[in-house]
Order: C-alpha cells, then structure tokens, then sequence
C-alpha cells in the first residue's frame, strides 16, 4: 500500500476487496515456487510483507522504501519484518514490486539495481497498473509516470537482463465498469487530484471480492484486459 494511501481505510486495509484479492493474486502468482527471504521494493506500508509472513512460508521480509520517517523492525507471525530507507543488499530469493516500476523514469534501471541486491536465483514478482487509456486523477496522485500492457512490463523485464515465466492481467471482472467510470469522470468539468481508494459497505466489498478471486485461476492465462498486470521473471 502506497504511504499516500494508508490513512483511507483505516487499521485493517486488509479486509477491503482490493488488497485481499491483490494479496490472493501474489499468493497465487508463487504457487510452486520456493522462497524465504522478501525483499518487498517500494513496500510502503508493508501489507503484502505482513500478508505473506503470516499466511505462507516466508521466513523474512526486508522493505526498502525511501518514504520512512525513519527504519523500524517488528515481528509477523514470530517472524522478522524490517522496514529499511534503503539497502545495500540482503539474501532474499524474491523480491516484490507492487505497483512500483510506474513512479520512476528508468523501470528497467530499477530492476538491474534490485537484481544487484539480491541472490542469483531470485525471482521477480511485478505487479504494474495497465492500459494507458486508464490513465486518470488517481495516477496523478500516486506519481505514476505511466500504465503498461503486458508487452511493454515484459519488455522492461527483459531490458533489464530478466527472464519472463509468466504475464498476466488480473482484475478483468470489473474492467469494464472501471473503464466506464473513468471514461465518465473525464468528462466532468473538473477531476479532483485523489485517490480513487475508499471504504465500501460489506456487501459490496463481498461482492467484489468475490468477482475478483473467481478470475484467480484465470490470472496467469489472461492476456486480454484487466485492471493490473502481474508478470512473474528471473534472471535469464
């Protein structure tokens, strides 16, 4: 979760549709693959480091984002998450970039950087938002520089010396009505520069949570629209 959004939806981020479903997503991205060590790049307020700590086998989370106020360490689930403002290096065989690569001009500089702070045999789990007709007020206020179709995250991967597993674009069952409303808000005279996060009665939050997790086996078959495009890599 971007450190711009931490305060919308209160202590518990992880029972809104959007990070439960995204945090399933990066659970299902990894099936069969073996990890312990995470370095979560751009962790902001590190939900999917707590997430993993405490629902799969992740022994460790280190996340590096040069936001903090200041460093701090804490335990998951008994286990060590360290919140870092850089790092010159740490052990970890994955490293996570959520919605990240998008907020720098040179992506695939950020990548070779982080591939030089990690283990040979890492993998690379990317999560970047797509289309760039979606392009709205909401990109202005995170500081995206872009969106991306899975071509252009692929290319950037492989720019930096990775090697593409899989790509996919998730969030495709509200597409749509995404789609719709932005095309809308564009229209309006004015668009106010903010987040498009909030809160949502239970009932639509189920529903949508819903939507999204019956797409989940979809995710890494789908290469024709969503909302996000995760792609999966390791160095070549």
């Amino acid at each position: 979760m971007d450190i711009k959004e931490t305060g919308i939806l209160g202590p518990n981020p992880g029972d809104h549709w959007y990070y439960r479903s995204k945090a399933e997503a990066v659970e299902r991205c990894l099936r069969g693959i073996s990890y312990s060590t995470l370095l979560d790049v751009g962790a902001g307020s590190g939900f999917f480091s707590r997430h993993m700590l405490a629902h799969t086998a992740l022994r460790a989370a280190y996340c590096v984002d040069p936001n903090y106020a200041q460093e701090s360490h804490e335990q998951v689930a008994g286990k060590p998450l360290h919140f870092l403002r850089s790092t010159e290096g740490v052990d970890a065989d994955l490293v996570l970039l959520m919605d990240v690569v998008e907020h720098v001009d040179d992506d695939a500089g950020l990548l070779r950087e982080y591939m030089r702070k990690s283990r040979d045999d890492a993998n690379f789990l990317i999560s970047v938002p797509a289309f760039q007709f979606l392009w709205s007020a909401h990109d202005v206020f995170l500081g995206h520089r872009r969106r991306y179709t899975l071509r252009g995250i692929e290319d950037t991967v492989r720019a930096a010396g990775l090697q593409v597993s899989f790509s996919g674009y998730y969030y495709g069952a509200i597409f749509p009505a995404a789609l719709l409303v932005r095309m809308a808000r564009r229209k309006a005279p004015t668009q106010n520069v903010t987040s498009d996060l909030r809160p949502h009665h239970p009932w639509v939050n189920s529903l949508l949570l819903a939507a999204c997790r019956a797409e989940l086996p979809l995710l890494r078959h789908n290469r024709l629209f969503g909302l996000t495009a995760f792609c999966l890599a390791r160095r070549a």
